[in-house]
């Protein structure tokens, strides 16, 4: 069975973090194990509390299941502090860790941040020269790259600048991006030859290579329930990496997945609420009854 590694925060709600990465693995067929970096306290509302492991736990626990289990991909999320960022660069380094996917966790979706100024240039400086896939959102890029994104010119530059930090892909996502933001709306006709165009109701998810950009379009689903699209997008890259599948061929897969787990959220929580990671299941169950 192929495994994937999952190096994040705890997430009390289980809607992002260590919990929902794990879901989305099993969800993908893919046997998941993890590293916890940090323990936080947080609902659908917001993060209340939060506390980082030591780096040299970090360290073990990745250690312990690479050892004995092995690992087919791995990704990060919440990695609190430069001691941990840099813990787990070195931990990739030496163990070898294949196909890593770094989700550059910063901020929570309620704007708490997750990464410090230290955490954030000890990624930029090491952690991202280790990564297969680096999945940024639009706020995530211009942190990264030092770019004000505002046009589709802008994201491309933004990906220019974070590919020269060393990840083989960039992958900016749009879901972040306001309503009609990314190319000027088509013409029927001209958006039927030209699928992948944005709009209001399409994001366009966004692919570099350091040679070619490439854009992935997938229908906006609207709803408050999108805790966690990060964690589960990127989750789902891993996961695809585990089962030997290409980033081009994984992004629409990842896409596909997240929409689908938003479409069919379970409607919890007074905030932005979690998504049903087993939504496929939930599908498959309705349609024998």
């Amino acid at each position: 069975m192929r495994v994937a590694l999952t190096i994040a925060g705890s997430d009390s709600s289980a809607g992002a973090g260590i919990q929902a990465d794990l879901k989305t693995f099993a969800a993908h067929g893919v046997f998941g194990v993890s590293a916890i970096t940090a323990v936080t306290a947080q609902n659908t509302t917001g993060v209340i509390a939060s506390a980082a492991m030591p780096a040299d736990l970090v360290t073990s626990q990745i250690e312990a299941v690479v050892s004995d289990i092995g690992v087919h991909a791995a990704k990060t999320g919440m990695l609190a502090n430069a001691a941990v960022v840099e813990a787990v660069s070195a931990a990739v380094a030496d163990l070898e860790i294949p196909f890593l996917v770094v989700d550059p966790v910063i901020t929570a979706s309620s704007g708490d941040l997750l990464l410090d100024d230290e955490g954030l240039l000890a990624m930029k400086k090491e952690l991202l020269a280790r990564a297969h896939v680096v999945t940024p959102n639009i706020l995530e890029a211009e942190l990264l790259s030092g770019t004000r994104i505002r046009t589709e010119d802008d994201r491309r530059e933004a990906a220019r600048r974070i590919f020269a930090l060393g990840p083989a892909y960039v992958v900016i996502t749009g879901g972040h991006a306001p309503a009609g933001w990314g190319p000027a709306p088509l013409s029927d006709e001209a958006r039927r030859a030209k699928p992948e165009a944005g709009s209001a109701d399409r994001i366009v998810d966004l692919v570099y290579d350091g040679e070619v950009f490439t854009d992935y379009a997938t229908d906006r689903v609207g709803g408050r329930h999108t805790h966690g699209t990060g964690c589960a997008f990127s989750a789902s890259l891993a996961a695809q990496l585990a089962l030997g599948r290409s980033v081009h061929e994984a992004v629409p897969i990842a896409q596909a997945y997240v929409a689908g787990a938003i479409r069919h959220a379970p409607g919890l929580g007074r905030g932005a609420g979690p998504m049903n990671h087993f939504w496929r299941l939930d599908s498959d169950k309705a349609g024998r009854l």
